[in-house]
């Protein structure tokens, strides 16, 4: 029996793959508990209307996305702090407020977003990586000064 799988299903298959499997573990887990439906060519067809619209859905999310890492790439976000001897930051600048100055300049970015690779607790520049989806990825620069 083929079954198109409407979730992960472990040991098994991704969600919209085409498995083969028996027809009593097909009818009795798979269909009967909603992981699953019977493949034919009218389900076939609402797959790949589905696919299409999903990927259609994609494009346009990471167009809107790059038009966020053009305006963002290598923009530099200024931070005043007080520092103490051999100019080391009192604490160290978080992706919280790195999220807030983002969101001054009209930017809405989630920190989780934010991809910071070692501590920013020194005076200068610091790169710091924004990944807003797996295919769009660009850098900010972090200006730490007195």
């Amino acid at each position: 029996m083929k079954v198109i799988l409407l979730e992960d299903v472990k040991g098994k298959g991704k969600k919209d793959d085409i498995i083969n499997v028996s027809d009593g573990y097909g009818n009795n887990y798979l269909i009967k508990n909603k992981l699953g439906v019977l493949y034919t060519e009218g389900s076939k067809k609402i797959l790949d209307k589905e696919i299409t619209k999903r990927k259609d859905e994609e494009d346009a999310l990471i167009t809107e996305l790059m038009k966020v890492k053009n305006k963002l790439e290598d923009k530099n976000i200024l931070f005043k702090v007080s520092a103490g001897k051999d100019d080391k930051v009192f604490g160290n600048i978080s992706s919280k407020q790195i999220v807030e100055e983002l969101k001054k300049l009209g930017f809405n970015i989630d920190k989780k977003c934010l991809k910071i690779d070692h501590n920013i607790d020194s005076l200068g520049t610091h790169k710091v990586l924004v990944e807003l989806h797996k295919r769009v990825k660009f850098n900010i620069n972090i200006v730490v000064s007195k």
